[in-house]
């Protein structure tokens, strides 16, 4: 299931994907001048002079759910220039790499999720410095409390890394509650538990016991500490810039398709 799971994640460098790494001369010319939304019987569907969108790498067509979700890659799609830059198209290339996907990954995803909440960073403290340790206990026992409260479980954090185990319990109800939802939600919240390594802020976000912000904030706790004590490196600025894109992508996909 790990191997599936790293190849899904492969998907999202197939075909036009590749083209982010690539230089500006190399990146395939727009082909098209119209892009529109169209409502089909099962969702909806960017088209291209009215072609539906396929993925790159499959060729499979492209069919959302969510309006908003059309919306918005319609709009990357139509804000790209002389050339397809994969690089600005955040939804399109989350959405392609669920539909390239397929549901048969859906087990795969949810055990992502649930083996990253059973070694959260939320549950590995640090002993020192006591500023770091005051504004962790803060910020990750505030989240921790409203997971424990909301879903009537127990967590057992530690201090240092060396592995501690988190009841069965828990980790039971944490994944039951992750029944039901489909290929697409649970791709992006796959992505924000990979870019936030947490899959304890991811769950308690899809169920709104933490906002976006609240979810970033707190995931960049530790970075946020050395900044302060080190300054910020501007590599690291830009990459940490290009990430909360892809979160924010994927919390819009996920509150498009959140149930209730």
């Amino acid at each position: 299931m790990r191997d599936q799971l790293e190849e899904a994640h492969r998907h999202r460098d197939d075909g036009y994907g590749r083209a982010q790494h690539l230089n500006r001369v190399e990146l395939p010319k727009r082909f098209y001048k119209q892009v529109d939304v169209a409502r089909l019987e099962n969702g909806f569907a960017v088209t291209l002079d009215g072609r539906q969108v396929r993925t790159p790498g499959k060729k499979i067509p492209v069919l959302v759910e969510a309006l908003d979700t059309a919306q918005a890659m319609a709009a990357e799609w139509a804000g790209q220039g002389e050339f397809i830059d994969p690089g600005t198209m955040p939804m399109v290339r989350l959405v392609n790499s669920a539909v390239e996907s397929g549901d048969e990954l859906i087990p795969a995803f949810r055990a992502e999720i649930i083996k990253f909440a059973g070694n959260d960073l939320l549950l590995y403290r640090a002993d020192s410095p006591q500023e770091l340790v005051a504004e962790q206990d803060r910020i990750w026992d505030g989240a921790l409390v409203k997971l424990a409260r909301h879903f009537e479980v127990a967590f057992q954090p530690t201090i240092g890394i060396l592995h501690q185990a988190q009841p069965d319990n828990t980790l039971q109800k944490l994944d039951k509650s992750l029944d039901g939802l489909g290929l697409h939600l649970l791709t992006a919240l796959v992505s924000l538990t990979g870019l936030t390594g947490s899959g304890l802020l991811t769950i308690a976000l899809y169920n709104k016991l933490l906002t976006a912000d609240d979810v970033w904030t707190a995931a960049h706790l530790d970075e946020d500490f050395q900044i302060r004590q080190w300054g910020e490196d501007e590599e690291a600025s830009e990459r940490r810039a290009k990430r909360r894109v892809e979160f924010d992508t994927a919390v819009r996909l996920m509150e498009a398709l959140r149930q209730g």
